[in-house]
């Protein structure tokens, strides 16, 4: 039955670059993926195959029921794109000014589209039902999964398997890793209240600006000498602002940044350190610092059984040229909550394109048959599972 999976798949190659060349032309953010919602659902009312809009807001979820009776398997592609300005100069670069898929998401999409069309066209020959999870707003925390999840999307299923083009990866690869694959991504806001004056007169002040920088200079330590070296953890701040004029000391300051872990245990130490060093800098210059600390997505943990099955199953599937375990990426994912309520594993599929970038540049790309290597590997992984 792979090999009839396989056949239906290399003869659909054409449409499948020709839906995420579509795709990648007319991205939508997180959010507000209206048109792209749309051309789901009626890529599956032509197909005559059951789905539910407005899943979780604007989610799509289809199902293919086999002939026999087995077990639920479900399949997710994310369909959001960034707020990004597309520098490519290529036939299909993004129409819409400022936005584009700069993490290929359209290539997981018309991935998932043309492997239902497949799994569709076998339906009377297969046991089981395929369920596939087309989620909205994967890039903007709170994301879409959460919501679509307390829709209904999982429910009756089995397993879960998802993937990733990863453009800095060898082509037609599949690596996966058992356990934390992606890290939980949390976000932290710090505004530093001082006292402005004049720039002649800093004794007269708190000055907001050296105060932030102490805390930006301190925060580097945290993962040096308060995280045990056999964990993981990064804290990056990305912005920091102080708007004003040259003579002025600044009586505010605003950072914002991220913090990645894989252990629960260490994401509560990260975050209850920055608020002691916030604490104990606002007592040193007797100033005011408030810290939000906002937790996103859990880190995204593969299940061992799962894992394992996938990764077996990737090594018989044809055009794919290696399987290998690789190492955690400190890249936040939402599939971390399908993970949390039913069993299964997300993995990457390599797609370096000969000019790589990565993933949220302008000018990413990836290797577009590396989505034809994605679909037989989750169609192999969907239509073994049943035995």
């Amino acid at each position: 039955m792979n090999e009839k999976l396989y056949t239906l798949l290399d003869n659909s190659f054409d449409d499948m670059v020709s839906i995420r060349r579509h795709l990648h032309q007319h991205p939508e953010v997180s959010f507000h993926e209206t048109n792209t919602a749309k051309y789901i659902q009626d890529f599956y009312k032509d197909l005559g195959v059951e789905y539910r809009s407005n899943v979780g807001e604007n989610g799509v979820v289809a199902r293919v029921e086999g002939s026999k009776p087995g077990k639920t398997v479900a399949l997710r592609a994310d369909f959001d794109a960034l707020p990004i300005q597309d520098q490519k100069d290529v036939p299909y670069k993004s129409t819409v000014d400022g936005v584009m898929h700069a993490c290929g998401h359209d290539g997981h999409t018309a991935t998932l589209l043309q492997l239902a069309k497949a799994i569709h066209e076998l339906k009377d020959e297969l046991a089981g039902t395929y369920v596939f999870i087309h989620q909205h707003a994967e890039e903007y925390a709170p994301g879409g999964a959460i919501s679509m999840i307390e829709d209904g999307c999982l429910e009756g299923v089995d397993v879960i398997f998802g993937t990733h083009l990863w453009s800095l990866m060898e082509p037609n690869t599949i690596q996966y890793v058992s356990g934390p694959i992606m890290a939980a991504a949390d976000r932290i806001e710090i505004t530093v209240q001082g006292a402005g004056g004049h720039g002649a007169s800093p004794h007269q002040t708190k000055d907001a600006i050296v105060i932030a920088s102490q805390l930006v200079t301190n925060f580097q330590q945290l993962v040096s000498r308060r995280v045990d070296p056999i964990q993981s953890a990064v804290l990056s701040i990305g912005s920091f602002v102080s708007d004003n004029a040259f003579n002025i000391i600044a009586d505010q300051a605003v950072l914002q940044g991220t913090v990645r872990t894989f252990s629960p245990e260490i994401r509560d130490l990260m975050e209850s350190e920055i608020q002691r060093i916030a604490k104990g800098t606002a007592l040193m210059h007797d100033c005011e610092i408030t810290v939000e600390y906002t937790r996103g997505y859990p880190a995204v943990v593969n299940h061992e059984k799962e894992t394992a099955y996938l990764r077996d199953v990737a090594q018989e599937v044809p055009g794919v040229k290696a399987v290998i375990e690789t190492i955690p990426q400190m890249g936040g994912e939402d599939f971390a909550y399908y993970l949390e309520n039913v069993p299964g594993t997300f993995f990457f599929t390599g797609a370096q394109p000969e000019n790589a970038f990565p993933h949220h540049h302008p000018k990413f790309d990836f290797d577009e048959t590396s989505m034809l290597t994605a679909a037989k590997t989750l169609g192999a992984a969907a239509l073994s599972y049943q035995n």
